[in-house]
């Protein structure tokens, strides 16, 4: 249940989707066009501050300045890669830090946004989850990430992934909130088609996300055909293991009549064999579904290294001869901290070495 003007002294208006904003405006005795006007300022102009809805009633301006906030992260450090993929590390209004990343494509620009400040899967070969999770992102937080980057470069962004720090159905409640605004028509309007979700397999939200049907692509983060060796790599195994999440995928295929796309980063020595490449293929037989090869980027604490190039051909090769559609995932931004997570890490490892300096010189 959303909360009304009378029963919330701070509020933030950004997690709102339309029909929640208008039952809040309305809670405030104002009529209902305006919640409309007020979530096109936020959702479609991408104002960040009260006073620039100018066709709103002063009154009102200042009621929502006393009692409401919008979600406007800072750009805390910003990373530009020669093939101009932007890191941005964004400081939320409590502190915390999140990566968002701009990737530019022949399509369109396409954003890939955090759900979570940290994660708590513990896959580990990710920057991400080395500090665990500290809390979930709001539908807001999460939309600003994409705004942020469109008022950065006046670009328009038309394609949306989630796939940046954090698990998005970790954070179910959230992301599909998210959803909702990112796709309105009153907001930036990115079709479904346009967005997609990774997730590392929590099987009960994949079969709730199924219930909703939405016509976005799913991603399962998979990296490795057999149980042994995925839970080696990937902790949230041994809660679903491969039994359980091979047939929720076909559940959701079924479902939404949507492929679903599996991502499979390249270790060297791990995973990377003719062997394995052969149990893949035998683990997704009949599926129709597209293996994302990823060249993993090097990570510091992490065993993992990445496969030689030659080898991930080899590999995809093998895998259509099989009958398997696979493509090596584009490397993108090879010249700055392109590892998911790690510009954030870095961030809070010189902070603290900023404060340990600070503290020997008094």
């Amino acid at each position: 249940m959303m909360p009304t003007a009378q029963q919330t002294q701070s509020v933030c208006l950004s997690d709102m989707t339309q029909e929640q904003l208008a039952g809040y405006i309305q809670s405030m005795g104002q009529p209902a066009f305006r919640a409309k006007q007020i979530y096109k300022w936020l959702h479609q102009k991408l104002v960040t501050d009260f006073s620039s809805m100018t066709d709103q009633p002063k009154a009102l301006i200042e009621q929502l300045k006393q009692t409401c906030t919008i979600a406007a992260p800072a750009i805390r450090r910003k990373q530009c890669s020669k093939d101009g993929t932007i890191k941005y590390l964004l400081q939320l209004a409590d502190g915390n830090c999140i990566e968002t990343v701009l990737m530019r494509y022949h399509y369109g620009n396409s954003v890939c946004v955090s759900t979570q400040v940290g994660c708590a899967m513990g896959c580990r070969f990710c920057a991400s989850t080395q500090a665990g999770r500290v809390r979930d992102l709001t539908a807001g937080e999460i939309a600003s990430e994409v705004y942020t980057v469109q008022r950065d470069t006046g670009e328009r962004v038309s394609h949306i992934v989630l796939m940046g720090i954090g698990e998005p159905l970790h954070n179910f409640d959230n992301v599909m909130d998210f959803l909702q605004i990112i796709s309105s028509p009153g907001g930036l309007n990115i079709g479904m088609r346009n967005i997609s979700l990774s997730t590392c397999g929590l099987v009960p939200k994949i079969d709730e996300l199924a219930k909703r049907k939405l016509q976005l692509t799913l991603s399962i983060s998979l990296h490795a055909p057999n149980n042994k060796m995925r839970s080696s790599m990937m902790p949230v195994n041994d809660a679903y293991p491969l039994e359980q999440l091979i047939p929720a995928c076909r559940r959701y295929q079924q479902a939404t009549g949507r492929r679903i796309s599996f991502e499979y980063s390249m270790v060297r020595g791990v995973n990377d064999s003719p062997e394995t490449a052969r149990e893949l293929a035998h683990l997704i037989r009949g599926m129709g579904a597209h293996v994302n090869l990823i060249p993993i980027n090097p990570v510091d604490g992490s065993p993992y290294s990445a496969t030689d190039d030659k080898n991930i051909r080899r590999f995809r090769d093998l895998l259509e001869q099989l009958g398997v559609n696979a493509t090596v995932r584009r490397r993108l931004g090879a010249d700055i901290s392109a590892a998911c997570g790690q510009l954030r890490r870095e961030d809070a490892r010189q902070a603290a070495k900023s404060a340990m300096e600070r503290n020997h010189t008094t």
